[in-house]
């Protein structure tokens, strides 16, 4: 975010309770304006959706990865595949134990 253009004042409505707690945040040296207190809470949205953005980029990337990785088996077959694996661990998983 750039802070080199000229700030412009703005209004906003906020219910009490939101409004009180700015104000007692500020009254007790948290911050020293209810300006800043504001400017840090956008900041601090921009950096949540920021994050939330590039998580979904990171999702939509495997996601692609994964859609053109190989070629693909019917879903019947991979499940077999599944089975058989689990039924290899856990006999050998028994076969440990005697």
């Amino acid at each position: 975010m750039s802070t080199a253009g000229k700030a412009e004042k703005i209004s906003i409505t906020l219910p009490p309770d939101m409004l009180s707690y700015i104000k007692n945040n500020v009254q007790a040296g948290q911050y020293s304006s209810t300006s800043e207190l504001i400017r840090e809470a956008v900041r601090l949205w921009q950096q949540k959706q920021e994050e939330h953005t590039a998580k979904i980029e990171a999702i939509r990337a495997r996601l692609d990865r994964s859609a053109n990785s190989g070629t693909p088996i019917p879903m019947e077959e991979a499940f077999d595949r599944i089975r058989a694996m689990h039924e290899q661990r856990m006999s050998d998983r028994s076969n440990e134990n005697v």
